[in-house]
């Protein structure tokens, strides 16, 4: 318990920072004048850090140990906020692209790195009896959610009250402060590597595992398609008139949203196993369940997608009907999410954890670039209705990959 506590606490410490970060350069290179593609293009080389860091990481911590990549993860997340103070708004906007493409890659590996060492360190730590894995691992994704809301919040604020740098320099020393803390006070109770581990290892042979990470990829690009440019872009335009007060403004309203819709998601996560009454379902019907509630989740961007088209410009009603409809998205999306965390660590075993984990989270990865290239690509085209429109399709996807899972006591042939 108490290594599960710390690697909780870590998890937390780093993704209050990258959803303060997140919002930090949103804001800040949009009132800079980046279009969406080019405020696309600032994270795209964070996402591809991401599957590429996945991949590699499960090797890694097999052959390493699980505290290794969590304290590399945190360390280079220091290194990466440092970086950003070193920006200077005289340069070019194609240095800036360039030089804040290559700190968010930088962070990029730095969040999947933490990220799989704590959601593998769930797989190995928590109870086999009843629903106790789907619990554990509830509770760890939908509180880092929450606290990441909360970073969404926290960026805003500070760009709004000490600017860009000083935010920025501010996270870095809490972050490396926590980092200090967790290696002189780490409990035991986390594997330490085996030597033998091979990194042709990481590409999973398992069928569900498979399918299940390209539902992955599909779900999580269709959430990003509208929230990493689309949303916030489209809301700048509703809520501010221009002016310095305005922008400040909007910078509040759009960071409000950002971390209410992020916090809500992550409480609907952590309350999944009894959403679905895990405690009293067969593994068949909860894998039933993720096709189910993803065809579900298809809904929801569809009639949004339409509302927007329809209406045309901004305006008051459509959003708050945005506002309640991608809060309605959030829950569904949340119960999806949490039901995929818990079945790639039920589709797994102990001695491939790390491996499979890693793999799937690739996969996650690669469905989050495919949905920010696509949010900045989308909306130039055709603004946020186009957004929403990929986004149904994108979930009509995943449910179609989700239907392809087996429950793993069925015989069915490995998946190459």
């Amino acid at each position: 318990m108490a290594a599960y506590i710390a690697v909780t606490a870590s998890y937390w410490a780093f993704m209050l920072t990258d959803g303060a970060l997140r919002m930090l350069v949103l804001l800040h290179f949009h009132t800079l004048g980046f279009s969406p593609v080019q405020l696309a293009y600032l994270f795209v080389l964070y996402e591809i850090a991401g599957m590429v860091t996945n991949l590699s990481a499960g090797w890694i911590a097999a052959r390493f140990g699980l505290t290794a990549t969590l304290y590399a993860g945190l360390s280079l997340q220091v290194v990466a906020l440092l970086l950003l103070t070193q920006l200077d708004t005289s340069w070019q906007i194609s240095t800036s692209v360039i030089f804040v493409m290559m700190v968010q890659g930088l962070s990029g590996v730095a969040k999947d790195l933490a990220k799989m060492s704590s959601k593998s360190a769930v797989k190995l730590l928590a109870p086999n009896e009843g629903d106790g894995l789907f619990r554990w691992v509830a509770v760890l994704t939908g509180s880092k959610n929450a606290v990441k809301g909360f970073g969404f919040l926290l960026g805003a604020a500070l760009l709004a009250s000490v600017g860009f740098t000083w935010a920025v320099l501010g996270m870095a020393l809490i972050l490396a402060i926590i980092l200090a803390a967790v290696l002189l006070a780490m409990p035991k109770g986390l594997p330490v590597g085996r030597k033998g581990a091979k990194f042709s290892e990481v590409f999973s042979k398992s069928r569900n595992v498979n399918w299940l990470s390209a539902a992955r990829v599909f779900l999580f690009g269709a959430r990003d398609i509208w929230f990493v440019v689309g949303i916030p872009v489209y809301f700048y335009a509703a809520f501010s008139d221009g002016s310095e007060e305005g922008n400040r403004a909007a910078f509040f309203l759009i960071g409000s949203f950002m971390a209410i819709w992020t916090i809500f998601y992550g409480g609907i996560q952590a309350s999944a196993p009894r959403i679905l009454k895990a405690a009293t379902r067969t593994e068949a019907e909860l894998i039933a369940a993720a096709r189910n509630w993803a065809l579900l989740l298809a809904i929801v961007p569809a009639v949004l997608a339409l509302a927007v088209l329809l209406t045309g410009e901004p305006a008051l009603w459509l959003t708050v009907s945005l506002v309640a409809g991608l809060l309605a998205f959030g829950a569904i999306f949340a119960v999806n999410s949490s039901l995929h965390s818990y079945l790639i660590l039920a589709f797994t075993k102990a001695e491939r954890v790390t491996m499979d984990v890693g793999f799937y989270y690739m996969a996650n990865a690669a469905g989050r670039l495919m949905g920010t290239v696509l949010s900045g690509l989308t909306y130039q085209l055709g603004g946020l209705a186009a957004c929403l429109g990929t986004a149904a399709v994108m979930v009509a996807l995943s449910a179609l990959a989700a239907a392809r899972l087996q429950d793993k006591t069925a015989t069915a042939p490995a998946m190459s």
